[in-house]
């Protein structure tokens, strides 16, 4: 019988996006590793000048801990690593979680962690250079990526052999952040798996100071295969009322807006992999468009832990500025 996605969670409890880690430890029930990854590669700035650059650099501990009646426990430490300058600042928290699941009752996790908003709306943000921008838009705050002092609670409920129903929620208490003032915050996610279709919705709000209205964000998110594996077609469309106050062309205030990110990839046998992204995120309160671009990637596994990269992101314009701001990035990864 299929593996139940918790069951998943717990097994895969070492890894780090596509990254295993390194088991250091296995014994009466407890494991502990290390994981992460490292990039470099060459790109152009915003003012399209030739520079080093580091793509999402970082480490982690995992740690998992048998605590008897089918429940385990786990905690994961996450930490985005400056690779590139020296000085006191090399490290900022990414994720930092205490989890506990059961096969039966699901799972329940406090921290710093990925949310459940994330876990339908993400699907589509897999490249290593060029990949989702609207759902780090506001950083942590509004949980639409990582998610800061957050509960959260999943649990699958499967039908068959290939199929599952998947149910998310999750609470962030009073947040304040840069001046703005977040109020509590609940979130929702839903979705199915049925082979290798898989089709989702999930629902943010909580109020924000500065405006009226509670910040709320609708998102659909549809996909095919799996990244890697031969076709993987994915796409996710949102819908924010009072939403996003902190994307590209340095908009203030929150606004309506409507977000589109969507993606074909195709892996040949030999693990090179290429894709075709699209996104593009729109001010609906003023119908305006703020970004849209697109990207042209190819992914290639030397080996099982080192990884090639290149892509050309084209920026297909706006209604703030007239300037272009293409983009291209050619590098490695090495996983830990």
């Amino acid at each position: 019988m299929k593996k139940t996605v918790l069951a998943s969670v717990i097994a895969g409890i070492a890894f780090s996006g596509q990254a295993f880690a390194v088991e250091l430890y296995n014994s009466e029930g407890s494991t502990f590793s290390v994981g992460g990854h490292i990039s470099m590669g060459l790109g152009n700035d915003d003012n399209d000048e030739l520079e080093v650059q580091s793509i999402s650099p970082r480490i982690n501990i995992n740690a998992t801990q048998d605590i008897g009646g089918g429940f385990t426990a786990d905690v994961k430490g996450e930490w985005s690593v400056n690779t590139l300058e020296g000085g006191d600042n090399s490290f900022s928290t990414r994720l930092g979680y205490i989890g506990v699941s059961h096969d039966t009752w699901g799972r329940a996790v406090g921290g710093t962690q990925w949310s459940p908003y994330y876990d339908v709306g993400g699907i589509a943000d897999m490249p290593i250079a060029f990949a989702n921008d609207f759902l780090y838009a506001n950083g942590y705050e509004l949980g639409t990526g990582r998610a800061e002092r957050m509960v959260s609670y999943r649990k699958t409920f499967m039908f068959g052999d290939d199929g599952g129903f998947n149910l998310g929620a999750g609470w962030q208490g009073d947040n304040a952040e840069g001046g703005t003032n977040y109020g509590n915050r609940g979130q929702l996610g839903l979705s199915v798996d049925l082979g290798p279709f898989y089709v989702g919705y999930a629902f943010t709000t909580g109020s924000v100071s500065g405006t009226d209205d509670d910040a709320m964000g609708n998102l659909i998110s549809a996909k095919f295969g799996s990244y890697g594996d031969g076709l993987f077609v994915a796409a996710v469309y949102e819908m924010g009322d009072a939403f996003r106050n902190a994307v590209p062309m340095g908009q203030a205030g929150a606004y309506d807006s409507i977000s589109v990110e969507a993606i074909a990839a195709f892996a040949l046998a030999n693990s090179l992999n290429f894709s075709l992204n699209y996104e593009s995120h729109e001010n609906d309160s003023d119908s305006k468009t703020i970004f849209s671009q697109m990207a042209l990637q190819v992914e290639y596994n030397f080996t099982a832990k080192f990884m090639g990269y290149a892509g050309y992101q084209l920026d297909l314009g706006n209604d703030y500025a007239d300037d272009d701001d293409d983009k291209y990035a050619l590098g490695v990864r090495y996983y830990l």
